[in-house]
């Protein structure tokens, strides 16, 4: 490592900066105790990373200069990398990058390859993303066994178990995305693999959808379903139906997003390395198989200079462009010696990654460019400062692609890449642009995530002995000081909200600037995207949220605007849709399927607690659990479960304990005519720290195994999902609520990720 200079100044960090570092990034010893600073951290990026420039003789930079401006860079929170450089770089593990893709051949041993693979790129901190198009419908033939395929969605269930299990030993948890083509056989069982809330929860889930699906949904014409593995037509398929179905199923839950795959590989540079099938799992980076890349993200809120800059365009003022050119040179050098001083988890991917050497910047702290400008995120003028920031991002980093070319070489694929077709070029990079996820990146820099509008405006923070604190946007309260307004009790009543819509105590004007993601309506948020998309080589991370009350046609418009538009995927998020139908019977689930009207079934009220009988009759079941073996009596009136017993053999009284509290709240619930569907409801898929598999799946618990016995006695003809919470998802480490932004369940408050 290069001598850290004796004058290195000290980063300036926030109260949140602070408290991240330390619980995600920081060095530690096995007992936990950190081994070094927020300083040490970033010059240990900051000179490993450097270092790789001594490779290239031509280079325009000395490597202490470099490791120097690169510190700087990143403790001046102008610039950050994906998190696996922050965690790794200058480390052992040396594992650089964020995102891969894998293929998922059609044989038993190309698909539990992919699994090692994943299992590898898991345990050192990378997501990964899968096309199972390749993979033959299930009920085909197999040639070399005369048995039957049982088709994608049951391997996806494979790929999921796989990752839970390296999620408990690992040190971040896996993350996966799953693309299925919109013309294979399975596609319905696939767009319906996650009507179970709680199905597949370390996947995102997305269609691929083609041009000329696209073309028969216009028509409201049939297209074809082919095997992939012969060619042959299947069957056909209404294509506004299947539309129509993955609109249902966006509102319901959220998932499957979509991706347009012929409009991604049309912008794909290296055409004859074969077709781009997948992205990474948050959807912005679409890869070949064997690919990776490397992320990072410049903070725009940086770069805002009160008056500077005269320029006739209204979305360039205010803006210091020469200050964010050279950070975004020096932003693309940074990357590309990434790329050298990644060790990757497969020699496989270390060959495709240096052939290609694609990098993907992108930006942070958008909306909070635009609260400094004064201008609204739901506005013509947002959406032309966006044309103008990421189109100048674009065309620079291009120019530094190119001047790193020069010092360096063209990527080693570029002779036969379309940009020698076009004479464009020659760039060190295949990719340079990505819009990414920054979720915990930015809380590091204190700025609003990617180019999302912020999710409220102020919040409370549970800290210790139960007091809450109030956290502000510091522009909005900036604002707010220099109207004459900002109060105590103005503060928590924002809080309680997190937006200032309709608070006519406040001017038009801040309510105008300062919108959520919930106050803009589902079109400013696709328009924004598409704009960004417009100047972006790869995809942009961007969730459309959209209210409770919106509509399946509200989605099917915002699915059509994005295909017209130019997207190349879109996901969007209904509030609340996670805790929508949390309960169907058979009959009740194709009711739902096909009356949007139906809603969810309500809990059975409760009445009084029914006195025990002197007798009654029941069984006693013996489960394997992750604590030991646990006898449950069950013990019915009427030939319904009337109350539950749970005992643990050999265990602690600690384990005692709880699996008696456990049974007899659950007695009570019985008792007292709280129906079986909603008991298990409740104590179904609850995280245990010692699952154990049972059957088809996993037991996590001892209350999941309750739930288990129950379910499997009672309910064998209903399908009964999970309500882990009664009203909100809520963060695992901290408590606080998890909000949906760029694809992904993540935590404002401490970063944590449910995409890792």
């Amino acid at each position: 490592m290069i001598p850290m200079p004796k004058n290195l100044p000290e980063p300036e960090l926030k109260p949140n900066t602070e408290v991240v570092l330390q619980k995600r990034y920081l060095r530690k010893l096995p007992d936990g105790a950190h081994i070094e600073t927020p300083r040490d951290l970033f010059w240990r990026v900051a000179s490993a990373i450097a270092a790789e420039e001594a490779k290239y003789e031509a280079s325009s930079c000395t490597v202490e200069g470099l490791a120097r401006d690169f510190y700087d860079m990143m403790t001046t929170w102008q610039f950050l990398p994906n998190s696996p450089t922050l965690m790794n770089a200058g480390t052992d593990l040396g594992q650089l990058s964020a995102c891969f893709v894998l293929p998922v051949g059609d044989s038993i041993e190309e698909i539990f390859d992919a699994v090692k693979y994943a299992a590898m790129i898991h345990k050192s901190g990378g997501g990964t993303g899968f096309s199972f198009s390749r993979l033959r419908p299930k009920e085909s033939r197999v040639g070399s066994t005369g048995g039957v395929a049982s088709g994608p969605v049951s391997f996806l269930r494979i790929f999921n178990t796989a990752t839970e299990q390296i999620k408990q030993g690992g040190t971040r948890r896996g993350a996966n995305m799953g693309i299925l083509r919109v013309d294979h056989p399975d596609i319905l069982d696939f767009i319906r693999a996650k009507e179970k809330e709680g199905e597949f929860n370390n996947f995102n889930l997305s269609v691929g959808l083609t041009e000329a699906f696209m073309r028969a949904v216009e028509q409201d014409a049939y297209y074809d379903l082919r095997s992939p593995h012969t060619g042959e037509v299947r069957s056909r398929l209404k294509a506004r139906e299947v539309f129509d179905l993955l609109v249902k199923k966006a509102w319901q839950s959220g998932d499957p997003g979509i991706v347009f795959l012929d409009r991604i590989n049309r912008d794909n540079p290296t055409p004859d390395q074969g077709d781009i099938e997948s992205t990474n799992p948050c959807g912005e980076q679409p890869l070949l198989p064997f690919e990776a890349c490397n992320l990072g993200s410049i903070n725009l809120a940086c770069f805002y200079r009160p008056g500077h800059n005269t320029d006739a365009d209204p979305a360039a003022q205010g803006i210091d462009w020469q200050e964010l050119r050279r950070v975004i040179h020096l932003a693309v050098r940074f990357l590309d010696n990434v790329i050298d001083a990644s060790l990757f988890p497969l020699p496989r991917i270390t060959e495709t990654v240096r052939k290609n050497r694609k990098i993907g910047l992108g930006v942070m702290g958008f909306a909070d460019l635009l609260f400094e400008l004064g201008i609204a995120y739901n506005s013509q003028a947002g959406i032309d400062l966006a044309e103008r920031v990421m189109g100048f991002v674009q065309e620079e980093g291009h120019k530094a692609s190119a001047v790193l070319a020069s010092e360096r070489g063209a990527f080693p694929a570029y002779e036969t890449s379309s940009y020698a077709r076009k004479q464009q070029g020659p760039y060190r990079n295949a990719t340079v642009t990505t819009i990414a996820p920054t979720g915990t990146l930015s809380i590091i820099a204190g700025c609003s995530s990617g180019v999302e509008p912020l999710f409220a405006l102020c919040f409370t923070r549970n800290i210790l002995d139960g007091e809450r604190l109030v956290e502000v946007n510091p522009y909005f309260e900036d604002a707010l000081v220099a109207a004459g307004l900002a109060t105590p009790e103005l503060m928590e009543n924002v809080a309680a909200k997190g937006s200032i819509a309709g608070m006519e105590v406040l001017p038009a004007s801040l309510r105008k600037v300062f919108v959520t993601a919930m106050d803009i309506e589902p079109v400013w948020h696709l328009r924004m995207q598409a704009a960004f998309q417009r100047h972006t080589d790869n995809a942009v991370s961007k969730t459309v949220n959209l209210p409770h009350e919106a509509t399946e046609q509200d989605i099917y418009d915002i699915y059509w605007l994005a295909y017209q538009e130019g997207c190349k995927g879109v996901t969007v998020y209904r509030d609340g849709c996670k805790s929508v139908q949390v309960l169907a019977t058979g009959e009740a689930q194709k009711k739902m399927d096909g009356d949007t009207s139906a809603t969810a079934q309500q809990p059975a009220p409760v009445s009084a607690v029914r006195k025990r009988p002197d007798m009654v009759q029941g069984f006693t079941q013996k489960v394997q659990t992750g604590l030991g073996a646990m006898y449950l009596t069950v013990n019915e009136v009427g030939g319904a479960p009337f109350e539950v017993f749970a005992t643990i053999g050999k265990s602690g009284r600690s384990i005692t304990a709880k699996a008696e509290a456990i049974g007899r709240l659950v007695s009570l619930a019985l008792r007292s005519g709280v129906s079986v569907r909603d008991v298990v409801a409740q104590i179904k898929g609850i995280g245990g720290e010692h699952p154990v598999f049972r059957g088809k799946g996993l037991l996590l618990s001892i209350p999941d195994a309750i739930a288990w016995v129950l379910e499997k006695r009672y309910l064998q003809d209903e399908r009964i999902t999970e309500v882990n919470d009664l009203e909100i998802q809520r963060c695992p480490e901290c408590g606080e609520p998890l909000v949906f932004q760029e694809g992904c369940l993540i935590c404002p408050t401490c970063g944590f990720s449910r995409c890792g």
